[in-house]
């Protein structure tokens, strides 16, 4: 005989996961008196005491999902980790939710949005996502808003969760949230004053299952927005529904009311139709794909109707994100960019052609961990056009330079540090070396930051050595 599973109350929220998002709604159910109990696959959750010793007397469920029969919870919330497809809450997030309306299994931000509305203090929202560069333009967006003299509340997937953000920046004027596919999909209506779909590449494939999949999810964070920015060079970002005003940006020059990239002369700028808002070379950050970046921020301040002095003063002072296209050096006429993020295929293809469109000499990249599956074929083209050399280490670069070896010259070597020696022997006067892996970083590495961190002292370590 079967095990029979054990009948969570009538009337309580189940919260599914303990990470920070799984705490983050724990934290607000019990600040709304709201009866919940936990559930969480693994058998020794991190921070399991510390939780009991927040919330005394509250269950805790370690162990498979399906020993649970959900048939009379009030809702069950899940953290973005963990798949609403998973054994045990099958065929949850298709039911609808009696009490609220809305299916019975949500995420962290629909409870955002959910207590957002009742609060009788609704500040307007923005929201980002993409497969790449979402962190940038949120991060951006929020420097935006605080030059502007806006209180300005910025979290959700970058940083603090968005139910902490609501709880400890109660008077916000406004709420800039970073929501991944994960978020979104367990997010019924987001309702956001505006909203930006940057880019989509191959990613998480393993959760969605495919790209049709995986863009529908992200898809969601249209759901009764008034403003949408989109990449004009992507149709994939573009609403597959009509609903919110759709406003473009473009490596390219612009149509009119977009916002592109204009050479005149000798200088680039970025503008909106005929209007030139700030030359590139004002700005601290460099490469196409980061002025992309720029252009998106600034369409969603428009959007938010910030005033363009303060955004563009914001723009100027930007020194971009660690380990995402960061600049680190100089070195002999040599720049060395820092771009440890660039875990998949489609954030490294975003970084080489963002570069190699501003390059006085050639690239010489340095790639390689673990491939995830990846198809690396799309960046030989790019390499072969650019491309000094490849410098691959770690555990999957023969996958790599296989790929690469017909069209770009390629070395292989066991770690990074020799990579760095590698291309710091062979780099000219105007070369850029790139970290940009494509890969993530645990065979090496304890993650993408230490991989980047990595890069960043051996790159200071020889600039202290060759300075006069």
């Amino acid at each position: 005989m079967g095990r029979v599973p054990i009948q969570v109350p009538s009337g309580v929220t189940v919260v599914i996961g303990l990470g920070a998002s799984g705490r983050a709604i724990c934290r607000h159910l019990a600040r709304v008196g709201r009866p919940f109990i936990v559930a969480d696959t693994r058998e020794a959750p991190p921070g399991l005491e510390a939780f009991y010793q927040a919330h005394p007397g509250v269950e805790v469920h370690c162990g498979p999902l399906d020993a649970l029969d959900f048939t009379h919870a009030f809702e069950v919330v899940a953290s973005p980790g963990v798949d609403p497809r998973s054994p045990g809450l099958e065929g949850l997030a298709e039911e609808i939710n009696p009490h609220t309306g809305e299916p019975r299994l949500v995420g962290e931000t629909a409870l955002f949005v959910r207590a957002r509305r009742t609060s009788g203090h609704v500040a307007p929202m923005a929201a980002i996502t993409g497969s790449n560069a979402k962190s940038t333009v949120t991060t951006l967006l929020g420097e935006m808003a605080k030059a502007a003299g806006l209180r300005v509340a910025v979290g959700g997937n970058l940083g603090t969760p968005a139910l902490d953000l609501l709880a400890d920046q109660p008077d916000a004027e406004l709420y800039v949230l970073e929501l991944s596919s994960f978020q979104l999909e367990t997010t019924p209506s987001l309702g956001a004053q505006a909203v930006a779909f940057l880019n989509l590449s191959d990613d998480h494939l393993d959760r969605h299952g495919d790209m049709s999949a995986y863009r529908l999810a992200k898809q969601r964070i249209f759901n009764e927005a008034l403003h949408a920015v989109v990449n004009r060079d992507d149709p994939l970002t573009w609403p597959i529904e009509e609903g919110p005003s759709v406003t473009c940006f473009t490596v390219d020059p612009p149509g009119e009311d977009e916002w592109g990239l204009v050479w005149q002369g000798a200088e680039l700028y970025l503008m909106q139709g005929q209007t030139r808002w700030v030359a590139a070379s004002e700005l601290q950050i460099a490469g196409q794909h980061n002025y992309a970046n720029a252009l998106a921020a600034l369409a969603l301040g428009q959007a938010l109707n910030l005033p363009a002095s303060a955004m563009v003063e914001a723009l100027k002072a930007f020194t971009g994100l660690a380990h995402r296209s960061e600049t680190i050096a100089t070195l002999n006429g040599v720049t060395w960019i820092n771009d440890s993020k660039g875990t998949n295929v489609g954030a490294t293809l975003a970084a080489i052609s963002g570069l190699s469109a501003t390059l006085e000499g050639r690239l010489i990249w340095l790639a390689g961990g673990i491939g995830k599956g990846a198809d690396f074929t799309p960046l030989s083209e790019p390499l072969a056009k650019c491309a000094r050399l490849a410098l691959l280490f770690g555990k999957d670069r023969g996958q790599i330079a296989e790929v690469l070896s017909p069209q770009v010259s390629v070395q292989e070597v066991d770690n990074l540090a020799q990579a760095m020696e590698a291309a710091f022997a062979r780099a000219l006067p105007g070369d850029c070396v790139l970290l940009s892996p494509a890969c993530a970083s645990l065979d090496q590495f304890s993650g993408y930051q230490a991989r980047g961190d990595a890069f960043r002292h051996w790159v200071e370590h020889k600039a202290a050595e060759v300075s006069p």
